[in-house]
């Protein structure tokens, strides 16, 4: 059986905010916008809602690099604290946090307010440090309301407008699902788009009561654009498809050769000995393609 690395250790742990090393330090720019003072008046009455995720420095003994939350770190000297929540991540690659993404999504947002609100922050609070009036508030609360666990998984990073939900809310989970994966296929996320969806949904696929654009209300464009998406996405699965048994063949023949290779005891001693995850992986590795090959073959 395969064994998947976790990516962090078990528990949030408190960490001096002097041990941990952010790497470049921030310009002036960064922490005069927008979104620093939101952080800083966030963490000013809210705490950290969401911990820094942090690796155990190799250079310095008892320290921590900063893989993601340099605008947290800073708030946080700025107010005087002196430990930050951190996750400890089991992988020093910053990359894997997605650094290049800047904003916050709506399904993390969403998260943020609900833990905010579960630590006992009023409404009105959580309003005024995020700027926005009660309303628009409480429709971020139940933003999720009504929506498969399995969609939001799949949009979970995705830069999705709140609207995107209510439309969604209007199909039943099985079509939830799949029109998520249609979004990120097309890499669309627009209520426009998710509308198109909802347009050409069989009734059966919809909750009691809702009621799409009728067919000559949707523009000529719009059809033509979702038509055109379509045949796209016909057109991968197709590619996909076709390639599949190539790929297949491929990795069968790779792991004929890696099993002759394995069957001598001395390069098998020599990775158990001092290489163990490695041909842990590879072992496991290789009992997935026989696996699918099987499947495969049945098919």
């Amino acid at each position: 059986m395969s064994t998947v690395k976790r990516g962090f250790e078990d528990r949030i742990i408190e960490v001096p905010v002097d041990r941990i090393w952010p790497g470049s330090p921030l310009g002036k720019s960064a922490l005069g916008t927008p979104k620093y003072g939101t952080i800083l008046s966030s963490i000013a009455e809210l705490g950290v809602i969401e911990p820094l995720a942090v690796f155990r420095s190799t250079q310095h003994k008892g320290d921590y690099d900063l893989l993601d939350g340099r605008l947290r770190l800073a708030a946080l000297k700025e107010l005087g604290r002196e430990t930050a929540p951190c996750m400890v991540s089991t992988d020093d690659e910053g990359f894997t946090f997605n650094r290049h993404i800047t904003r916050v999504s709506a399904i993390q947002e969403h998260r943020m307010i609900r833990a905010a609100l579960a630590k006992g922050a009023s409404e009105q609070r959580i309003a005024e440090v995020l700027k926005i009036d009660l309303r628009n508030l409480r429709e971020r609360v139940h933003l999720l309301d009504g929506v498969a666990p399995e969609a939001v998984t799949i949009l979970k990073d995705r830069q999705v407008i709140p609207k995107v939900f209510a439309v969604l809310k209007k199909m039943k989970p099985y079509r939830q699902i799949e029109a998520a994966e249609m979004m990120v296929a097309a890499n669309k996320f627009t209520t426009t788009y998710v509308e198109m969806i909802l347009v050409t949904s069989r009734p059966e696929a919809l909750v009691i009561g809702a009621k799409p654009k009728k067919r000559d209300e949707v523009s000529a464009e719009d059809l033509s654009r979702m038509e055109a998406e379509m045949e796209r996405l016909r057109q991968d699965c197709q590619t996909v498809e076709d390639s599949m048994g190539d790929t297949m063949l491929s990795l069968v023949v790779a792991k004929g050769f890696m099993s002759r290779l394995l069957r001598n005891e001395n390069i098998q001693g020599h990775l158990k000995r001092y290489h163990g995850d490695l041909l842990s992986s590879l072992v496991s590795t290789m009992e997935a393609i026989a696996a699918d090959n099987r499947i495969s073959e049945r098919e």
